[in-house]
């Protein structure tokens, strides 16, 4: 097992005379040391879950050989104040489980980028998202690989059955149906696809709930399956709460902007700037009209139509550098799938994280 920590500095060995990675890597890097690269990766985000880690890699180890799925699993300790990461070593072991890395941020950096680092250090041509809670059966992951072999590139659960904040996820779900057309009825529960899905997209913090969303304005494929929501067994959920409703919200509004703006900006930003221009031009006629026909001086008028005016003018400025961002960012992007795509098809693999291999 490797385990590594998210710090921004470079990768280095725990242990001394490790040998080579069969696929060219450094010695001592994250590259399994496995001849074949397993074309399952089992994504864990964990925040103060020690308590489940038994449970966890127990059940895991049991679907893995029961389904004979050639699978590794990459648990992402995202700052845990706990012994996580010692947890999930430990229970790996008592599992049996030899394809498992654990990967630790030093602080508590959110589920989207545990995410990110995770995949970062996966090797496997599909991902499946698992939630370290166990709230979801470990039995799905194979339903969830069995839909991306027949074709799909996005497969997303479908919570059925009674749960809890059953309504609001209603509401939110439905909200993302009617302003992004998903087909799907549920985008934020467990989840698997390719790892190519992750060259095209662009995830910022808490966007992981939108991954479905991004990914089908990329126009990738995506399915729909019906999956059990179970009780939690251990501790209390992390990754949630009645703030995050609204940040949740906020966040729809900001991924509808990109969407529909982003590639575009002068749409927005030229688009109110002329309602602006026209309202202030309309304002200075209806001003130069009532002083020179009817006599009467009105200077907040005046004053409406240079605010109008300069206002308008500042939002095609604000377009115009917008526009120029976006062109660059255009050309980042593609540089950088283009790049996450020769290293995994040259390389054997995915692109590797930035961190220090943290010793025991």
């Amino acid at each position: 097992m490797s385990d590594a920590a998210q710090d921004g500095g470079t990768a280095r060995a725990a242990t001394p005379n490790i040998p080579p990675s069969p696929r060219g890597g450094a010695p001592g890097s994250l590259d399994r040391v496995a001849t074949a690269a397993p074309r399952v990766s089992i994504i864990v985000p964990a925040y103060d879950e020690a308590e489940n880690m038994p449970d966890l890699f127990a059940e895991l180890a049991a679907t893995v050989a029961r389904h004979d799925l050639d699978a590794e699993i990459l648990l992402v300790d995202d700052g845990s104040a706990d012994s996580t990461a010692r947890a999930a070593r430990d229970a790996a072991r008592a599992a049996g489980l030899a394809r498992v890395s654990v990967l630790r941020h030093r602080a508590n950096r959110g589920k989207t980028e545990a995410l990110l680092t995770a995949a970062a250090a996966a090797v496997g041509e599909y991902l499946v998202l698992f939630d370290a809670d166990l709230q979801h059966a470990t039995e799905d992951i194979p339903r969830f690989v069995a839909e991306l072999e027949a074709g799909a590139d996005l497969v997303v659960g479908r919570k059925v059955g009674e749960y809890d904040k059953r309504v609001i996820s209603g509401i939110y779900n439905w909200l993302a149906r009617a302003i992004f057309r998903v087909p799907a009825r549920d985008i934020n529960a467990m989840k698997a696809f390719r790892a190519e899905v992750l060259d095209r997209l662009t995830l910022r913090h808490d966007w992981h709930r939108y991954l479905a969303v991004l990914a089908h304005a990329e126009g990738f494929g995506i399915r729909e399956i019906d999956i059990e929501l179970h009780p939690r067994r251990h501790g209390r959920p992390k990754y949630s709460g009645r703030g995050r409703i609204i940040v949740g919200m906020l966040d729809l509004v900001s991924v509808w902007f990109q969407l529909v703006f982003g590639r575009k900006p002068m749409l927005f930003f030229g688009v109110t700037g002329l309602i602006m221009l026209g309202a202030g031009g309309l304002t200075g006629i209806v001003a130069v009209v009532l002083r020179f026909v009817f006599g009467l001086g009105f200077r907040p008028l005046l004053t409406l139509v240079q605010l109008l005016v300069v206002s308008g003018l500042l939002l095609f400025a604000l377009g115009f550098l917008a526009e120029m961002i976006a062109g660059l960012r255009g050309e980042i992007e593609e540089l950088r799938a283009d790049r996450r795509a020769s290293l995994r098809s040259g390389a054997g693999g995915r692109e590797r994280p930035h961190g220090r291999v943290d010793p025991e």
